[in-house]
């Protein structure tokens, strides 16, 4: 009888320990997607939540580091006017309070396609992007 109780307990705390995983997820992807959608559709406010206050993104341009902050970022982003972008989330890796997620976004206007690395904290109850770094590559004509 003891051993059927123990083997319960371990029963459910495994369970448990996979919905806190899968709701971990679901929370760093809703995230994700305030960047993703945000952008794609013209609503600063959302990539602002999505974003830590002192987020810098960094890319290489002409063999030079460029880095600008997020909220440069966001400022550019016109409330209302959507975008040609198509993203997806193409991976999300998290241990505790610390993820990282990698992003692809289709532009076809400019016929590229960027890849985002974006690292995450779970800061004050919330997933927050804290770094963007990305490079691109060119639609194959």
């Amino acid at each position: 009888m003891k051993l059927t109780k123990i083997l319960f307990f371990i029963i459910i705390l495994l369970g448990s320990s996979d919905l806190k995983a899968q709701t971990e997820i679901e929370l760093i992807q809703k995230t994700l997607l305030d960047y993703i959608e945000g952008t794609a559709n013209g609503e600063p406010e959302r990539v602002r939540n999505a974003f830590h206050k002192d987020l810098k993104l960094y890319h290489i341009a002409n063999d030079s580091l460029v880095v600008w902050s997020g909220e440069n970022y966001v400022n550019n982003i016109t409330a209302g006017k959507k975008s040609n972008r198509i993203g997806r989330i193409v991976s999300i890796d998290y241990e505790n309070d610390a993820a990282n997620a990698k992003i692809e976004i289709i532009m076809p206007d400019r016929k590229r396609i960027y890849t985002d690395y974006l690292l995450l904290l779970k800061y004050e109850d919330k997933w927050e992007i804290i770094h963007k770094s990305f490079t691109y590559v060119d639609y194959p004509e």
